[in-house]
């Protein structure tokens, strides 16, 4: 599967997650830290730094995509697709908090139709909702971290969740119920731009 393309199996899940530290510990954003607007870079501006920053960006959202996927893969050949949303619900963030901190980035993803409320972008990526980019975009932030946001688009078996509510098998729009009451998630088609991951990565050698 292409970098650009990311099956929405995984935005079933809230991911939000902070990067370990040289200690590997979560470490605290000062208030405000990353609050502030800032214009977007495009691919040609990056400094040779920002484009190692870019490649570590890219590089956790793929090791973050495989693991989930291959959790949610056993799942629903063993389960089926309800079984699956509630191992999304109650994993995913484990194994993605797992990634963040083994890879040392900040992550997690966005949409402007959210399944989960709590995966509100963060200030800096807020323009993602009125732009909607389809594109990877590059923002630098005060503290020399780059913000990276990636494009999710639905791939034909995402629709089992994500497609038009009455074409969701009624297992699966009963957990969705039960765990994500205040889903706006449906109603896609096929290559529709579902949302997007958001990365947080250090300067070099932070």
């Amino acid at each position: 599967m292409g970098a650009r393309y990311i099956a929405t199996a995984v935005a079933v899940s809230g991911l939000v997650l902070g990067s370990g530290g040289c200690n590997g510990r979560p470490q605290p954003v000062e208030s405000g830290q990353r609050d502030r607007a800032v214009q977007p870079l495009t691919e040609a501006e990056l400094s040779e730094q920002q484009k190692q920053q870019r490649d570590k960006a890219v590089a956790a959202r793929e090791a973050l995509f495989n693991a989930l996927m291959s959790r949610l893969s056993e799942v629903m050949t063993a389960q089926g697709p309800a079984a699956a949303v509630e191992v999304c619900q109650a994993e995913a963030p484990r194994i993605a908090q797992a990634k963040a901190q083994e890879l040392g980035v900040r992550i997690g993803r966005t949409s402007d139709r959210l399944r989960n409320p709590n995966n509100k972008p963060p200030s800096w990526a807020e323009t993602v909702l009125v732009s909607r980019p389809e594109h990877p975009v590059y923002y630098p932030l005060p503290d020399g971290h780059l913000g990276v946001l990636l494009p999710i688009r639905l791939k034909q078996q995402c629709l089992t969740c994500h497609g038009p509510p009455e074409q969701i098998p009624a297992a699966v729009r009963e957990r969705l119920a039960r765990f994500y009451p205040e889903d706006r998630a449906t109603g896609y088609a096929e290559n529709d731009l579902r949302g997007w991951f958001w990365i947080e990565v250090p300067p070099t050698g932070s």
